[in-house]
């Protein structure tokens, strides 16, 4: 898996004002040229200008925190540690001091040193708890040491903060399929693809379900089909995998394929699920979050048109001419989407 770490530093030093001096203008200027050139992906020659920024003023904060940043983007991130250390212990921007961390945590993260990495994303969230960029890369870190629970906890804050954020919705997904929460993981994709239907990823995503979809199935060695519960699932998951596993085993009987296929397995795991939450006192974030609103999309009219949807990056044609030819009901999909919340 492949995730690039990106600060947005225009909107980090957009709302930190730096109160420079006459003499420093010098220095400010360069900081500016070396911005430009970090944009153009001159990264070099942005760190030139950086460090010549900082031979007038030392403890320039953006200065540091600019050369750091080019630095990491460059591939020297080792090399930038002292610079963004100075950048944190200098600053009083709790903003600045989170991007700060986030910066030096996906330097420890680039270099494979995980566990500095976890501590770096964690002690930013400690300065602003709100910065969801420390959550999901705190999240990809506890991924990438295979500490799935703790990714996934990492995850949810990361979407509760910014729940149109595409890649924490990818990362919930991936890190329950790692745990056997075959429907959570489902669910996950689903949402992602409502977010994000033709991209790379969304083929990813596809796949993922379709593998999930394909995968519940066992057999004896008389090829009879059986449904195994793993001791180590806990039963309301070991509930939600049977259910798919049922739900693949009732579809086998109608014969169903293609789009008619994924429409009603996708319905009746959505219908399954949903009414097993409603039975719940306590409900958790999947609950609230994914389970509640797929819930809601099956009893709309809109499963055909979003089948077709999130299934749009793996059949493309088909799927583009239908949807063209059904423009309607697209339209009522696209609006049931802006009109119905999700809670947590």
């Amino acid at each position: 898996m492949n995730f690039i770490y990106r600060v947005t530093l225009t909107a980090v030093f957009f709302i930190i004002t730096f109160s420079a001096k006459a003499q420093d203008n010098g220095a400010a200027d360069l900081i500016k040229q070396g911005v430009q050139l970090n944009e153009q992906g001159k990264y070099d020659e942005a760190i030139d200008k950086y460090k010549s920024a900082l031979k007038i003023d030392p403890d320039n904060i953006q200065a540091n925190y600019e050369l750091a940043f080019s630095l990491f983007t460059s591939g020297k991130g080792n090399d930038g540690i002292p610079y963004i250390e100075k950048t944190i212990k200098g600053s009083t921007s709790p903003s600045l001091i989170a991007a700060s961390y986030d910066l030096l945590g996906s330097i420890y993260d680039q270099g494979h040193q995980s566990q500095k990495a976890i501590e770096s994303y964690q002690a930013g969230i400690k300065v602003s708890p709100t910065y969801q960029r420390l959550h999901f890369n705190l999240g990809i870190a506890y991924f990438r040491n295979k500490q799935y629970t703790e990714a996934e906890a990492s995850a949810i804050e990361a979407i509760r903060i910014d729940p149109k954020h595409a890649s924490s919705q990818r990362l919930y997904a991936l890190v329950t399929f790692h745990q056997n929460k075959r429907v959570c993981a489902l669910m996950g994709f689903c949402s992602l693809l409502l977010l994000e239907p033709k991209t790379q990823r969304s083929a990813e995503a596809y796949a993922n379900i379709q593998h999930i979809l394909q995968g519940g199935l066992l057999k004896d060695d008389n090829g009879r089909t059986t449904v195994i519960i793993s001791p180590k699932d806990n039963q309301e998951n070991s509930m939600l995998n049977t259910a798919i596993s049922m739900t693949v085993l009732s579809a086998q009987t109608k014969k169903l394929a293609g789009m008619d296929l994924l429409e009603y397995e996708l319905k009746h795991i959505f219908s399954i699920t949903g009414e097993l939450a409603e039975k719940k006192a306590d409900k958790s974030f999947f609950d609230k979050f994914f389970v509640d609103y797929f819930y809601k999309l099956e009893q709309s009219n809109n499963m055909p048109a979003f089948a077709r949807l999130i299934s749009l990056s793996a059949n493309k044609d088909e799927n583009t001419k239908w949807m063209n030819d059904n423009a309607q009901l697209v339209k009522e999909l696209d609006n049931w989407i802006a009109a119905t919340p999700r809670s947590f």
